[in-house]
């Protein structure tokens, strides 16, 4: 059998942004207005616009623009009212901006073991729910777990569910888009999201309290009137003189460059599927290799992929990245013992307090990610898909795992 053509593409390589969104960035430089609040009266703000149309395509009455999609969690959570000490639960399979969150409000993170399809363990939360009176969700890598049976089990237990959707923008459960099931639904528009600003976020909710709180934290100077998708100014009145000022907000230039992208999204959430799922196709044909189901109700959005290999070693686990690699595929895994990029697992988080999750990590130690840029071609991810089987058929297992 002839020797595959390396891969020459870059995976991490994004998609220029659209004219329009070059054209608007410019006119905000030209117009030196780069802070939100800089209006020419009567007209509204890049980030005041921003806001008023995410809460429209995502479905719900508010939304506050923030520097980042780290700065949306932790504005959710002090606008939930989580105080320093107290404990918030959060799935162990996640990415360091979360626990991170929780560790800049002071607050605990206890992790919740997750299962072989990478969504949090329904029966490890209910163990655990008494613990603590918020969960931080993360539908780490664009995996949501059952929707409803969680939302059950937080309504039973009094806990609030605050959603972390940097991966799942634009996904849904049961047709309800991702973010609109807890508190709040927290977003990320950095580079590698499904909206690119290079850093930015966006904190949706349809609670007017907990919202009127989160936009005073994100430093509204008593502007708050000049918000896109706000409460009423009523509900700021109890709170206004008592909410510190955390200097959070997202600048015009950002919003600028993010409203042209939002009405492409559904298309490019088609195009990702599309890539998702022929290089899924692809690497099955391997018997060693186990892809996490997906439930018939989730819609999701496959911007990136994950594929475990059962039993792998750690030395088979670097042996796997390194060859990828020399052909080309840009592999991370996150059974690694030193966190690399931006993939680390919850050993590498040393601000936490030790905690034993054995069925965490038996998944993770086998779990490898690849993440889809939309600069692939059908030719490009049969490439990729037949490295990946070939790298992993090269490792030296005893024989094909079921």
């Amino acid at each position: 059998m002839p020797a595959l053509p390396r891969f020459t593409g870059d995976l991490t390589r994004q998609e220029p942004l659209p004219q329009e969104a070059i054209d608007a960035v410019n006119a905000v430089l030209e117009s030196g207005r780069l802070h939100r609040y800089e209006p020419v009266p009567g007209e509204e703000s890049e980030a005041s616009a921003l806001e008023r149309e995410y809460a429209d395509w995502q479905g719900r009455p508010y939304c506050l623009a923030l520097a980042s999609g780290g700065q949306a969690l932790q504005i959710a959570l002090r606008a939930a009212g989580v105080r320093p000490g107290d404990p918030v639960l959060a799935n162990a399979f996640t990415l360091a901006p979360v626990p991170g969150a929780i560790a800049a409000v002071g607050a605990e993170a206890r992790l919740v073991e997750i299962n072989e399809d990478l969504v949090i363990d329904l029966d490890d939360l209910a163990r655990k729910a008494d613990q603590a009176k918020v969960l931080m969700l993360s539908h780490m890598r664009g995996h949501q777990c059952d929707m409803d049976a969680l939302m059950q089990l937080a309504d039973e237990a009094g806990l609030t569910v605050i959603e972390d959707c940097a991966h799942t923008m634009g996904a849904t459960w049961r047709g309800i888009r991702s973010g609109n099931f807890g508190r709040a639904g927290c977003f990320s528009t950095q580079s590698y999201k499904h909206l690119n600003s290079g850093e930015g976020g966006l904190l949706t909710s349809a609670d007017p309290e907990f919202m009127a709180r989160a936009i005073l934290l994100s430093g509204a100077y008593m502007l708050y009137e000049r918000h896109g998708a706000r409460p009423p100014l009523a509900v700021f009145n109890d709170v206004r003189l008592s909410t510190p000022n955390m200097s959070a907000r997202m600048d015009n230039v950002r919003a600028a460059m993010l409203r042209p992208q939002l009405p492409r999204l559904e298309s490019n959430i088609r195009r990702w599927n599309r890539i998702h799922d022929r290089i899924a196709t692809g690497i099955a044909q391997s018997a060693r290799i186990h892809l996490p189901r997906r439930a018939p109700q989730e819609g999701y959005v496959g911007s990136s992929l994950r594929f475990a290999v059962p039993g792998m070693t750690a030395a088979q686990g670097e042996a796997l990245v390194s060859d990828a690699a020399e052909r080309g595929v840009a592999l991370k895994w996150f059974g690694a013992s030193e966190p690399v990029g931006y993939t680390s697992n919850y050993d590498s988080w040393a601000y936490l307090p030790p905690q034993l999750l054995p069925q965490t990590r038996n998944v993770l130690d086998g779990l490898i990610d690849l993440r889809l840029p939309l600069t692939l071609d059908d030719d490009d991810c049969d490439l990729i898909a037949a490295h990946i089987r070939a790298a992993v058929e090269r490792l030296p297992f005893a024989g094909a795992l079921s």
